[in-house]
């Protein structure tokens, strides 16, 4: 198999001609860290894709600049069996190339530098960075023994050995690091500060927030807090998990906003929206009613979104097309409310105070954002 000429063509696509990052991506065998992955077919089921019995649907999946699933739930596609439809959130995956780079970027690596990768995954950032910094100064950390033992050996194989380590970042992290690059989304609170514990004075942080496409790079100071800005740039991950899965959905709030009428109901001024795919839109949402989950559904003409929160709030909103939709609410928020409180603040000055924003994280987790007269507070 040419995995080369593949591997040469995706780097031309991800990086640029003067980029530092173009050799590590071009010289990966990206391909031997995914040999099975999971798709969804036709009918919405997930499905086991095994390399090695279609290499050439291999390497078009390994060298197109693409994230592919991994583990669905609680199985892995390394372990699934003929039939195995898992159901449940994707819990793992291989990030797509062009992301890992970006990720890289923001964290400002360089020789010498020790620098810790939170969520091995599949191993590619951490192949990346053993490429260009060698092996001793790179550490990948997954709370999934599994992953980290098959990027490991898929990494050795390769000639990358990197320290590894099976922890729950969100608990404790061994070491400490001149660098940490985050493929998980990291939820501001205690489980933040673990993390930012282990980074060393004068250190640099890249990481995207829980539930927003937010990407907040900073430097960590003598006091102890990480000061930086929110990136003029985007990327959405999983969500950090402490068990083997994620803790189950919303399951009651989500039966409640799919078909009662609620205490409220309202025709909204917006067109519903697929909050979930609308990043700034959710970003915002999680900043000021941190904890909502959303889903969204189109059926012919007809679509529908679905915020609901632990609190017992949900909203469900509903109409044809662009047309203004029933809403209906219940519970101690009105969720649909403060979603249409931002896109009234969207419309009106054109833009959210987000990107660009100015960060200092507390040891303590807590994310204080600021820009001009607007302050936030996440995680308190």
């Amino acid at each position: 198999m040419d995995w080369e000429t593949r591997a040469a063509a995706l780097a031309d696509r991800v990086t640029d001609p003067d980029s530092r990052w173009l050799a590590p991506v071009a010289r990966v065998a990206r391909h031997e860290l995914v040999p099975r992955w999971w798709e969804v077919d036709d009918s919405g089921r997930w499905v086991v894709r095994d390399g090695p019995s279609d290499p050439e649907a291999w390497m078009d999946a390994a060298y197109t600049d693409r994230s592919l699933i991994t583990r669905v739930g609680t199985l892995h596609a390394d372990h699934a069996g003929p039939g195995d439809q898992p159901e449940g959130l994707p819990t793992s995956s291989a990030t797509m190339p062009s992301l890992v780079v970006r990720m890289l970027r923001h964290a400002r690596l360089g020789p010498g530098l020790s620098v810790l990768d939170v969520g091995t995954g599949a191993g590619g950032l951490t192949a990346y960075a053993c490429h260009r910094l060698g092996g001793d100064h790179v550490t990948s950390l997954d709370v999934d023994p599994y992953l980290v033992s098959a990027a490991r050996d898929r990494l050795a194989g390769m000639g990358y050995r990197p320290k590894t380590l099976t922890a729950d970042a969100t608990k404790a992290v061994p070491g400490s690091y001149d660098r940490i690059v985050c493929t998980v989304a990291l939820a501001p609170g205690p489980g933040l500060g673990a993390v930012l514990a282990a980074l060393e004075p004068g250190g640099r942080i890249a990481m995207t927030l829980a539930r927003t496409s937010l990407i907040v790079t900073g430097w960590k100071d003598r006091k102890g807090d990480v000061v930086g800005t929110v990136a003029r740039d985007t990327a959405g991950f999983m969500l950090t998990r402490s068990g083997d899965d994620y803790p189950p959905t919303l399951a009651e709030p989500f039966a409640l906003a799919g078909h009662t009428d609620g205490d409220e109901r309202s025709i909204g001024r917006y067109p519903v929206v697929d909050v979930a795919n609308a990043w700034e839109l959710r970003s915002m949402l999680e900043v000021t009613t941190p904890g909502v989950e959303v889903a969204y559904r189109a059926e012919g003409r007809t679509r529908t979104a679905y915020l609901v929160h632990p609190d017992g709030s949900w909203a469900r909103a509903s109409a044809e097309w662009t047309d203004p939709p029933t809403v209906h609410q219940s519970g101690p928020q009105r969720l649909w409310s403060a979603l249409e409180r931002i896109r009234n603040r969207l419309n009106t000055e054109g833009a959210l105070p987000l990107l660009g924003a100015h960060v200092r994280i507390t040891p303590d987790g807590i994310v204080h954002l600021s820009r001009g007269r607007w302050r936030a507070a996440m995680g308190a």
